[in-house]
């Protein structure tokens, strides 16, 4: 298993646009309609990745957790799906309902939106504040498989909660680490 780290955009940069494909409702979705009063978690993932499975029940629970508080999620994958047809939008549909993803799972067919956002490892994890900067990016927390450490969310979640209170976020962050984002050719 081959572990890839994050590239650590600098804090306070701009969300890149997007409008991709929800896998799950058939309809796009873009950053401007997902903009929150509090918070946009924005996370690079896919099917395939054991580092994804190992925090794939969190990730649904963060949704569920976070979302009746004002703040929007939205998962992307970006994969070669030519490569890895197992990341494609109807696998992908499937997981997020058997999950309960309360929030879009997008399919980023060009690469351009993973490109955009210089997301390096699937889970590749972004948190922008109010006015879509950067306030948060790196791991969920300290969990890995093999590493023996529960599955808690806690970086994300810190990070979530200085936002909701309207608190600075911590910038000692720590970069995730995951299967490498599978570009085309």
């Amino acid at each position: 298993m081959a572990a890839t780290p994050s590239n650590m955009t600098p804090l306070g940069a701009p969300a890149p646009s997007f409008t991709l494909p929800d896998t799950v409702s058939g309809r796009m979705v873009s950053l401007a309609e997902l903009r929150s009063e509090h918070a946009v978690v924005v996370m690079f993932i896919c099917n395939h990745c054991p580092y994804v499975k190992f925090v794939q029940d969190q990730l649904a629970q963060l949704g569920r957790d976070y979302q009746p508080r004002g703040v929007a999620f939205a998962a992307i994958s970006s994969n070669d799906v030519a490569s890895y047809p197992e990341d494609g939008p109807e696998a992908m549909k499937a997981l997020a309902e058997e999950l309960g993803f309360t929030f879009p799972y997008l399919y980023d067919e060009t690469q351009e939106v993973a490109r955009a956002y210089q997301a390096a490892c699937t889970p590749d994890i972004f948190i922008y504040d109010r006015e879509l900067k950067l306030a948060y990016r790196g791991q969920l927390d300290d969990a890995r498989p093999r590493n023996g450490l529960p599955v808690t969310g806690r970086d994300v979640r810190q990070a979530l909660d200085a936002l909701l209170a309207g608190q600075p976020v911590n910038p000692d962050q720590r970069p995730s680490i995951g299967c490498n984002i599978k570009w085309k050719g």
